[in-house]
Protein backbone atom coordinates (compact mmCIF):
# COMPACT_ATOMS: atom_id res chain seq x y z
CA UNK A 1 0.00 0.00 0.00
CA UNK A 2 2.58 2.53 0.82
CA UNK A 3 4.79 1.54 -2.49
CA UNK A 4 1.05 2.37 -4.08
CA UNK A 5 0.58 6.06 -2.35
CA UNK A 6 3.85 6.89 -3.50
CA UNK A 7 2.84 5.86 -7.44
CA UNK A 8 -0.30 7.91 -7.08
CA UNK A 9 1.76 11.35 -5.45
CA UNK A 10 4.30 10.99 -8.13
CA UNK A 11 2.24 10.16 -11.06
CA UNK A 12 -0.47 12.96 -9.74
CA UNK A 13 2.38 15.17 -9.89
CA UNK A 14 3.18 14.29 -12.88
CA UNK A 15 0.06 14.97 -14.47
CA UNK A 16 0.40 18.60 -13.68
CA UNK A 17 3.78 18.95 -14.93
CA UNK A 18 2.85 17.97 -17.87
CA UNK A 19 -0.22 20.17 -17.98
CA UNK A 20 1.52 23.04 -16.75
CA UNK A 21 4.61 22.77 -19.66
CA UNK A 22 2.87 24.44 -22.39
CA UNK A 23 1.48 27.11 -20.11
CA UNK A 24 3.84 27.82 -17.04
CA UNK A 25 5.33 30.51 -19.01
CA UNK A 26 4.97 34.32 -16.92
CA UNK A 27 6.85 36.41 -19.73
CA UNK A 28 4.59 37.98 -22.02
CA UNK A 29 6.71 35.73 -24.69
CA UNK A 30 6.15 33.10 -22.77
CA UNK A 31 2.33 33.64 -22.80
CA UNK A 32 2.31 34.09 -26.91
CA UNK A 33 3.27 30.28 -27.10
CA UNK A 34 -0.40 29.67 -26.23
CA UNK A 35 -2.54 28.51 -29.11
CA UNK A 36 -3.54 31.70 -30.97
CA UNK A 37 -7.81 32.39 -29.38
CA UNK A 38 -7.23 28.77 -27.35
CA UNK A 39 -10.44 27.41 -25.61
CA UNK A 40 -9.47 27.19 -21.73
CA UNK A 41 -12.36 24.33 -20.52
CA UNK A 42 -13.92 24.81 -16.87
CA UNK A 43 -15.63 21.92 -15.25
CA UNK A 44 -18.42 22.59 -12.55
CA UNK A 45 -20.16 19.85 -9.96
CA UNK A 46 -19.99 16.40 -8.81
CA UNK A 47 -18.48 12.84 -8.94
CA UNK A 48 -19.42 12.75 -12.60
CA UNK A 49 -16.82 15.27 -13.31
CA UNK A 50 -14.45 15.90 -10.06
CA UNK A 51 -11.30 14.83 -11.14
CA UNK A 52 -9.48 14.27 -7.60
CA UNK A 53 -10.53 17.90 -5.80
CA UNK A 54 -12.10 15.49 -2.63
CA UNK A 55 -8.44 14.45 -2.26
CA UNK A 56 -7.14 17.16 -0.70
CA UNK A 57 -10.68 18.08 1.46
CA UNK A 58 -11.17 17.35 4.71
CA UNK A 59 -14.61 14.55 4.22
CA UNK A 60 -15.29 11.10 4.43
CA UNK A 61 -14.36 8.33 2.24
CA UNK A 62 -18.19 7.91 0.71
CA UNK A 63 -17.14 10.91 -0.93
CA UNK A 64 -13.56 9.80 -2.24
CA UNK A 65 -12.11 7.71 -4.75
CA UNK A 66 -8.12 7.76 -3.99
CA UNK A 67 -7.96 3.82 -3.35
CA UNK A 68 -8.14 1.02 -4.95
CA UNK A 69 -9.41 0.10 -7.25
CA UNK A 70 -10.65 3.46 -8.42
CA UNK A 71 -8.23 4.07 -11.31
CA UNK A 72 -7.06 0.52 -12.28
CA UNK A 73 -7.89 0.44 -15.93
CA UNK A 74 -6.63 3.16 -17.49
CA UNK A 75 -4.25 5.10 -14.73
CA UNK A 76 -3.37 1.99 -13.33
CA UNK A 77 -3.85 3.66 -9.99
CA UNK A 78 -6.20 5.67 -8.04
CA UNK A 79 -6.48 9.45 -9.10
CA UNK A 80 -9.87 10.65 -7.05
CA UNK A 81 -12.20 9.89 -10.52
CA UNK A 82 -15.31 7.82 -9.38
CA UNK A 83 -14.40 5.07 -11.91
CA UNK A 84 -12.03 2.19 -13.37
CA UNK A 85 -10.85 5.12 -15.65
CA UNK A 86 -11.23 8.31 -17.38
CA UNK A 87 -14.59 10.16 -16.94
CA UNK A 88 -16.33 12.47 -19.40
CA UNK A 89 -13.79 15.77 -19.40
CA UNK A 90 -10.94 13.50 -19.53
CA UNK A 91 -12.91 12.64 -23.19
CA UNK A 92 -14.03 16.12 -24.27
CA UNK A 93 -10.60 17.67 -23.17
CA UNK A 94 -8.67 14.82 -25.69
CA UNK A 95 -11.28 15.95 -28.55
CA UNK A 96 -10.41 19.15 -27.68
CA UNK A 97 -6.69 18.71 -27.95
CA UNK A 98 -6.34 20.03 -24.29
CA UNK A 99 -4.29 17.69 -21.46
CA UNK A 100 -6.30 16.49 -18.42
CA UNK A 101 -7.91 19.11 -16.77
CA UNK A 102 -6.59 18.91 -13.19
CA UNK A 103 -8.32 19.46 -9.97
CA UNK A 104 -8.65 23.13 -8.70
CA UNK A 105 -6.90 21.74 -5.31
CA UNK A 106 -4.60 19.97 -6.44
CA UNK A 107 -1.29 21.38 -4.47
CA UNK A 108 1.58 23.69 -6.57
CA UNK A 109 -1.20 23.91 -9.69
CA UNK A 110 -1.80 27.45 -10.44
CA UNK A 111 -1.79 27.31 -14.13
CA UNK A 112 -5.03 28.00 -15.33
CA UNK A 113 -4.60 29.24 -19.07
CA UNK A 114 -6.09 25.75 -20.23
CA UNK A 115 -8.51 25.46 -18.07
CA UNK A 116 -9.16 23.95 -14.68
CA UNK A 117 -11.82 20.69 -12.79
CA UNK A 118 -13.76 22.70 -9.64
CA UNK A 119 -16.29 19.77 -9.05
CA UNK A 120 -16.19 17.76 -6.14
CA UNK A 121 -18.05 14.47 -5.51
CA UNK A 122 -21.31 14.73 -3.66
CA UNK A 123 -21.87 18.32 -4.15
CA UNK A 124 -24.79 19.53 -5.24
CA UNK A 125 -26.19 23.15 -6.27
CA UNK A 126 -28.14 23.05 -2.21
CA UNK A 127 -24.95 24.42 0.44
CA UNK A 128 -26.88 22.12 2.47
CA UNK A 129 -26.33 19.04 0.55
CA UNK A 130 -23.61 17.09 2.51
CA UNK A 131 -22.78 20.17 4.26
CA UNK A 132 -19.13 20.12 5.34
CA UNK A 133 -17.82 17.12 3.65
CA UNK A 134 -17.94 18.64 -0.09
CA UNK A 135 -17.28 21.89 -1.97
CA UNK A 136 -20.58 23.04 -2.76
CA UNK A 137 -21.60 24.52 -6.13
CA UNK A 138 -21.33 28.19 -5.07
CA UNK A 139 -17.62 27.59 -3.73
CA UNK A 140 -17.21 26.47 -6.81
CA UNK A 141 -17.86 29.66 -8.25
CA UNK A 142 -16.09 31.76 -5.76
CA UNK A 143 -12.95 29.46 -7.11
CA UNK A 144 -13.92 30.12 -10.64
CA UNK A 145 -13.76 33.78 -9.77
CA UNK A 146 -10.19 33.66 -7.97
CA UNK A 147 -9.12 32.16 -11.55
CA UNK A 148 -11.38 34.76 -13.15
CA UNK A 149 -9.01 37.21 -10.90
CA UNK A 150 -5.67 35.51 -11.67
CA UNK A 151 -6.37 36.10 -15.57
CA UNK A 152 -7.17 39.79 -15.34
CA UNK A 153 -3.48 40.08 -13.26
CA UNK A 154 -2.21 38.19 -16.12
CA UNK A 155 -3.44 39.30 -19.24
CA UNK A 156 -5.24 42.07 -18.19
CA UNK A 157 -9.31 42.87 -18.10
CA UNK A 158 -9.74 43.17 -22.19
CA UNK A 159 -7.87 39.99 -22.58
CA UNK A 160 -9.00 38.09 -20.03
CA UNK A 161 -12.76 38.77 -20.34
CA UNK A 162 -12.32 37.72 -24.10
CA UNK A 163 -10.78 34.00 -23.16
CA UNK A 164 -13.66 34.11 -20.61
CA UNK A 165 -16.10 34.36 -23.40
CA UNK A 166 -14.33 31.42 -25.79
CA UNK A 167 -13.95 28.85 -22.50
CA UNK A 168 -16.68 26.36 -22.19
CA UNK A 169 -17.72 25.84 -18.91
CA UNK A 170 -18.92 21.93 -18.18
CA UNK A 171 -21.84 20.92 -15.62
CA UNK A 172 -22.91 18.12 -13.71
CA UNK A 173 -25.31 19.37 -10.66
CA UNK A 174 -28.21 17.56 -9.27
CA UNK A 175 -27.92 14.79 -8.34
CA UNK A 176 -27.06 15.04 -5.03
CA UNK A 177 -29.49 17.48 -3.78
CA UNK A 178 -32.31 14.69 -4.73
CA UNK A 179 -30.47 11.57 -3.80
CA UNK A 180 -29.26 12.76 -0.43
CA UNK A 181 -32.43 13.29 1.68
CA UNK A 182 -33.28 9.28 0.87
CA UNK A 183 -29.72 8.59 1.43
CA UNK A 184 -29.17 10.79 4.83
CA UNK A 185 -33.01 9.76 5.85
CA UNK A 186 -33.27 13.79 5.39
CA UNK A 187 -36.59 15.39 6.45
CA UNK A 188 -36.25 18.07 4.34
CA UNK A 189 -38.87 17.05 1.52
CA UNK A 190 -41.43 17.03 4.35
CA UNK A 191 -40.83 21.12 3.94
CA UNK A 192 -41.22 22.04 0.52
CA UNK A 193 -43.35 20.59 -2.43
CA UNK A 194 -41.30 18.77 -5.17
CA UNK A 195 -42.17 21.44 -7.16
CA UNK A 196 -40.41 23.87 -4.51
CA UNK A 197 -37.66 21.50 -3.91
CA UNK A 198 -36.16 21.70 -7.46
CA UNK A 199 -37.26 25.54 -8.02
CA UNK A 200 -34.55 26.02 -5.08
CA UNK A 201 -31.85 23.95 -6.68
CA UNK A 202 -32.67 25.27 -10.54
CA UNK A 203 -32.61 28.61 -8.57
CA UNK A 204 -28.94 27.96 -7.30
CA UNK A 205 -28.12 27.13 -10.77
CA UNK A 206 -29.41 30.13 -12.33
CA UNK A 207 -27.31 32.36 -10.03
CA UNK A 208 -23.87 30.54 -10.81
CA UNK A 209 -24.63 30.78 -14.67
CA UNK A 210 -25.37 34.25 -14.46
CA UNK A 211 -22.17 34.32 -12.28
CA UNK A 212 -20.27 33.92 -14.71
CA UNK A 213 -22.03 35.72 -17.42
CA UNK A 214 -20.67 38.89 -15.44
CA UNK A 215 -17.29 37.79 -15.94
CA UNK A 216 -17.51 37.09 -19.78
CA UNK A 217 -18.45 33.35 -19.61
CA UNK A 218 -20.79 32.66 -23.00
CA UNK A 219 -20.61 28.88 -23.99
CA UNK A 220 -22.42 26.75 -21.14
CA UNK A 221 -22.80 23.01 -21.59
CA UNK A 222 -25.37 20.82 -19.07
CA UNK A 223 -25.65 17.07 -18.03
CA UNK A 224 -28.94 16.21 -17.22
CA UNK A 225 -29.50 14.09 -14.46
CA UNK A 226 -30.50 9.91 -14.93
CA UNK A 227 -33.51 8.13 -13.26
CA UNK A 228 -32.01 8.60 -10.34
CA UNK A 229 -34.38 6.12 -8.77
CA UNK A 230 -33.02 3.24 -11.29
CA UNK A 231 -28.97 3.35 -10.28
CA UNK A 232 -27.92 0.51 -8.26
CA UNK A 233 -27.35 2.31 -5.43
CA UNK A 234 -30.79 3.69 -5.14
CA UNK A 235 -32.72 0.51 -6.03
CA UNK A 236 -32.08 -1.03 -2.75
CA UNK A 237 -32.86 1.93 -0.75
CA UNK A 238 -35.61 0.59 0.88
CA UNK A 239 -35.99 -2.80 1.90
CA UNK A 240 -39.04 -4.99 0.50
CA UNK A 241 -38.48 -2.63 -2.75
CA UNK A 242 -38.07 -5.87 -4.98
CA UNK A 243 -35.16 -4.65 -7.05
CA UNK A 244 -37.52 -2.09 -8.63
CA UNK A 245 -36.81 1.65 -9.34
CA UNK A 246 -37.11 3.75 -6.60
CA UNK A 247 -40.14 6.01 -7.91
CA UNK A 248 -39.81 9.05 -5.92
CA UNK A 249 -36.12 10.16 -6.79
CA UNK A 250 -36.98 8.97 -10.36
CA UNK A 251 -39.50 12.02 -10.40
CA UNK A 252 -37.85 14.34 -8.76
CA UNK A 253 -34.64 13.93 -11.15
CA UNK A 254 -37.93 14.13 -14.68
CA UNK A 255 -39.28 17.55 -12.71
CA UNK A 256 -35.20 18.94 -12.42
CA UNK A 257 -34.90 18.01 -15.73
CA UNK A 258 -37.62 19.50 -17.37
CA UNK A 259 -36.86 22.97 -15.21
CA UNK A 260 -33.28 22.81 -16.95
CA UNK A 261 -34.50 22.55 -20.00
CA UNK A 262 -36.85 25.46 -19.93
CA UNK A 263 -34.34 27.33 -17.96
CA UNK A 264 -31.20 27.16 -20.73
CA UNK A 265 -34.19 27.83 -23.32
CA UNK A 266 -34.98 30.99 -21.83
CA UNK A 267 -31.46 32.10 -20.71
CA UNK A 268 -30.68 32.00 -24.71
CA UNK A 269 -33.47 34.51 -25.04
CA UNK A 270 -32.53 36.83 -22.58
CA UNK A 271 -28.73 37.06 -22.55
CA UNK A 272 -26.60 38.58 -25.55
CA UNK A 273 -24.38 35.48 -26.83
CA UNK A 274 -25.47 32.86 -24.47
CA UNK A 275 -24.93 29.62 -26.21
CA UNK A 276 -25.52 25.99 -24.52
CA UNK A 277 -25.20 22.57 -25.27
CA UNK A 278 -27.80 20.05 -23.15
CA UNK A 279 -26.84 16.51 -23.16
CA UNK A 280 -29.95 14.33 -22.17
CA UNK A 281 -27.97 11.52 -20.16
CA UNK A 282 -31.38 10.35 -18.95
CA UNK A 283 -32.46 8.44 -21.78
CA UNK A 284 -29.30 7.63 -23.02
CA UNK A 285 -28.34 6.04 -19.78
CA UNK A 286 -31.87 4.07 -19.76
CA UNK A 287 -30.83 3.15 -23.27
CA UNK A 288 -28.04 1.61 -22.02
CA UNK A 289 -29.57 -0.33 -19.06
CA UNK A 290 -32.10 -1.81 -20.59
CA UNK A 291 -30.30 -2.78 -23.98
CA UNK A 292 -26.78 -3.08 -22.95
CA UNK A 293 -25.77 -5.85 -25.57
CA UNK A 294 -26.79 -3.02 -28.18
CA UNK A 295 -24.54 -0.96 -26.88
CA UNK A 296 -21.51 -3.60 -26.35
CA UNK A 297 -21.78 -4.17 -23.01
CA UNK A 298 -23.14 -7.72 -21.18
CA UNK A 299 -24.80 -6.10 -17.59
CA UNK A 300 -26.60 -2.97 -17.45
CA UNK A 301 -27.93 -3.07 -13.80
CA UNK A 302 -25.68 -4.71 -11.92
CA UNK A 303 -22.56 -2.41 -11.35
CA UNK A 304 -18.36 -4.27 -11.62
CA UNK A 305 -17.55 -3.23 -7.85
CA UNK A 306 -19.17 -3.21 -4.48
CA UNK A 307 -21.97 -5.39 -2.59
CA UNK A 308 -25.40 -6.52 -2.05
CA UNK A 309 -28.28 -6.60 -4.70
CA UNK A 310 -27.26 -5.29 -7.83
CA UNK A 311 -24.28 -4.04 -6.12
CA UNK A 312 -25.90 -1.16 -4.70
CA UNK A 313 -24.05 -0.88 -1.49
CA UNK A 314 -21.39 1.94 -2.28
CA UNK A 315 -18.87 -0.56 -0.43
CA UNK A 316 -16.14 -0.67 -3.44
CA UNK A 317 -12.68 -0.71 -2.16
CA UNK A 318 -13.69 -1.41 1.83
CA UNK A 319 -12.61 1.84 2.60
CA UNK A 320 -16.23 2.86 3.57
CA UNK A 321 -18.73 1.84 6.09
CA UNK A 322 -19.24 -1.42 4.57
CA UNK A 323 -16.22 -3.28 4.16
CA UNK A 324 -17.08 -6.07 2.01
CA UNK A 325 -17.26 -5.87 -1.60
CA UNK A 326 -16.72 -7.87 -4.83
CA UNK A 327 -14.87 -6.74 -8.02
CA UNK A 328 -15.80 -8.44 -11.89
CA UNK A 329 -12.89 -8.93 -13.65
CA UNK A 330 -14.32 -6.85 -16.95
CA UNK A 331 -15.57 -3.35 -16.19
CA UNK A 332 -16.05 -3.07 -19.74
CA UNK A 333 -18.17 -4.93 -19.71
CA UNK A 334 -20.27 -3.10 -16.99
CA UNK A 335 -22.32 -0.26 -17.73
CA UNK A 336 -21.92 0.84 -13.84
CA UNK A 337 -18.52 0.86 -12.11
CA UNK A 338 -19.80 1.55 -8.67
CA UNK A 339 -23.54 1.84 -7.03
CA UNK A 340 -23.78 5.11 -8.59
CA UNK A 341 -20.91 5.59 -11.01
CA UNK A 342 -20.36 4.53 -14.26
CA UNK A 343 -17.28 2.69 -15.97
CA UNK A 344 -15.01 4.44 -18.21
CA UNK A 345 -16.16 2.51 -21.34
CA UNK A 346 -19.52 4.08 -20.70
CA UNK A 347 -18.18 7.74 -20.33
CA UNK A 348 -16.45 7.24 -23.45
CA UNK A 349 -19.66 6.44 -25.50
CA UNK A 350 -21.64 9.21 -23.70
CA UNK A 351 -18.62 11.67 -24.25
CA UNK A 352 -18.35 10.68 -27.81
CA UNK A 353 -22.16 11.91 -28.39
CA UNK A 354 -21.62 15.31 -26.41
CA UNK A 355 -18.96 15.94 -28.82
CA UNK A 356 -19.74 15.50 -32.09
CA UNK A 357 -23.92 13.77 -31.66
CA UNK A 358 -26.02 15.16 -34.49
CA UNK A 359 -28.27 18.11 -32.84
CA UNK A 360 -30.68 18.61 -35.77
CA UNK A 361 -32.41 15.08 -36.17
CA UNK A 362 -31.44 13.99 -32.37
CA UNK A 363 -33.01 14.90 -28.84
CA UNK A 364 -29.61 13.75 -27.42
CA UNK A 365 -27.70 16.76 -27.44
CA UNK A 366 -28.58 20.29 -28.68
CA UNK A 367 -29.02 22.93 -29.69
CA UNK A 368 -25.02 22.48 -30.38
CA UNK A 369 -22.56 19.55 -29.27
CA UNK A 370 -19.77 20.16 -27.64
CA UNK A 371 -17.37 20.21 -30.23
CA UNK A 372 -19.26 23.17 -32.14
CA UNK A 373 -19.10 25.34 -28.60
CA UNK A 374 -15.17 24.85 -28.88
CA UNK A 375 -15.44 26.28 -32.83
CA UNK A 376 -17.58 29.02 -31.81
CA UNK A 377 -15.22 32.06 -31.92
Amino acid sequence: MARLSSFFIFSSFLQVALFATCCRGESKEQQHQLPKKHVPFFIFGDSILDAGNNNYINTSTLDQANFWPYGLTFFNYPTGRFSDGRLIPDFIAKYAKLPLIPPFLHPGFRQYYLGVNFASAGAGALVETFQGFVIDLKTQLRYYYKVDSWFRHKLGNDEAKAIMSRAVHLFSIGTNDYASPFLTNSTILNNYNKSTYVGMVIGNITTVINGIYKRGGRKFAFINLPDLGCVPGMRIIKSGNNGSCFEEATRLASLHNKALSKLLYELEKQLKGFKYSLFDLNSNLRQRMEHPSKYGFKEGETACCGTGEYRGVLSCGGKRPVKEFQLCKHPQKYVFWDSLHLTERTYKQLADQMWGGATSDSHDVGPYNIKQLFRIP
